[in-house]
């Protein structure tokens, strides 16, 4: 099973900095990248910038259809101007129905302000002790993950102990 987790970094360039360190990793065969996405809010900006990665393993279009209507979601980022604005507010609250759960878009929406970024990975397969050792010293917070209760709570105090 994939692993979707959701970081926040306190620079607009961490999450970027980030997914090369995780691309390394894959390289090494540390760690799977299924697919990623970045959020960057620049400060002079007055709307975070959106960035689907596609093709790290193949992904294809069902990927890029699933980043593009969670960043729609999240961050009500009109793709094709007000009329696919309209059309992504009624798919956002159709989307609540198929498993897209509102704390999680509230959520994340709430994390990101200007001058921070956040990475959405989709991974598998994992070597953990070597991933964060990789990240080691990183500042960087979890937001969200579908992790269980109790992997999370490891996760998150692997991170607090840098």
């Amino acid at each position: 099973m994939a692993t979707l987790t959701v970081f926040k970094f306190p620079s607009s360039g961490g999450a970027q900095a980030v997914l090369s360190t995780m691309e390394d990793l894959q390289k090494q065969e540390l760690l799977v990248v299924h697919d990623a996405a970045i959020v960057q809010w620049p400060a002079d900006k007055k709307k975070p910038k959106t960035q689907q990665l596609h093709n790290m393993t193949g992904a294809g279009a069902l990927s890029g259809t699933f980043w593009g209507m969670l960043f729609g979601l999240l961050f009500f980022v009109p793709l094709l101007g007000a009329a696919v604005g309209a059309a992504m507010g009624a798919l956002g609250g159709s989307m609540v129905d198929v498993g897209i759960d509102d704390d999680f878009i509230k959520k994340v929406r709430d994390e990101i302000k200007p001058s921070t970024s956040a990475l959405f990975l989709l991974t598998s397969n994992e070597v953990t002790d070597r991933v964060l050792e990789a990240l080691h010293g990183v500042e960087m917070e979890l937001i969200a993950t579908n992790l269980s209760a109790e992997d999370e709570q490891q996760l998150r105090e692997a991170f607090e102990e840098d």
